[in-house]
């Protein structure tokens, strides 16, 4: 929980008890979906024989293991999202994930994770835009409808614009993922921009709707409040800009220099 962006440094631990061929893992992690529910947790711990980071599987009803729940959650109120919490939880060697050693083993999760949401991101952006297109086009005022100014059909068109660019990039990525030519760099990009650029077209939709924006009736403020918790997870809008810039000047930002 102490180190969201900066996993290298988590303090969760796994200990190997040679005599018992086992592991025991003390921590916690947190914002973690499905916990509260799941009978199989993946755990990523720090094994104090070498430092190294290794993944680990951790079945409900193993003592030690407790998965609360997070609640007063206003962005993805659908989806289970809790806490996994370890006090000496002890584990068969077979439990430990054979060929995951290091943050290659997480992160290679996260990158195909960033482009899922790169796709659904967008997803949600062309449904405000829907929504807002056929508001202003039923919309009365001042004699005709929102549709026809012209302010109203300019953010019309910078929405259609926003996700037609958006969608083309993560088609294209996808092709240079199939074709195993895809850089982690590229996957950082697109995340980010989709993500930004859904809740800028999800605020404006919101705006175009008046005070309706914020009703359930219409959803755009579902899919606003849900992309504000998108836009943070599976790295932050800004993390994602320092994997940028640091492709593009050799520079690591993350931390201060040694």
């Amino acid at each position: 929980p102490n180190h969201g962006s900066d996993p290298g440094r988590m303090e969760t631990r796994a200990r190997y008890n040679p005599g018992a061929k086992t592991y025991t893992l003390r921590g916690s992690k947190t914002w973690i979906t499905n916990a509260p529910a799941a009978d199989l947790c993946l755990v990523w711990a720090v094994c104090e024989e070498d430092r190294r980071v290794r993944g680990f599987l951790l079945e409900r009803g193993t003592p030690g293991l407790s998965t609360p729940k997070i609640e007063g959650k206003f962005s993805l109120r659908a989806s289970t999202t809790g806490m996994i919490l370890m006090d000496d939880v002890e584990v068969p060697e077979e439990n430990l994930l054979p060929n995951a050693v290091g943050l290659a083993g997480p992160f290679g999760c996260l990158n195909h994770a960033r482009y899922g949401i790169a796709w659904g991101a967008l997803g949600a952006a062309e449904a405000c835009l829907e929504t807002a297109r056929q508001y202003v086009l039923d919309r009365n005022q001042f004699g005709g409808p929102l549709a026809r100014n012209q302010l109203v059909q300019k953010k019309l068109a910078d929405m259609v614009t926003e996700i037609a660019l958006g969608l083309q990039a993560c088609l294209r990525l996808g092709r240079l993922k199939d074709e195993g030519r895809a850089a982690p760099e590229m996957v950082s990009m697109l995340k980010r921009n989709s993500c930004g650029k859904a809740l800028a077209i999800a605020r404006e939709a919101r705006d175009m709707l008046g005070g309706n924006g914020i009703c359930d009736e219409y959803h755009i403020i579902r899919h606003l409040m849900n992309l504000e918790a998108v836009n943070t997870y599976e790295g932050t809008h800004d993390i994602h800009a320092l994997i940028l810039g640091r492709a593009i000047t050799g520079i690591q930002a993350f931390a201060p220099s040694q």
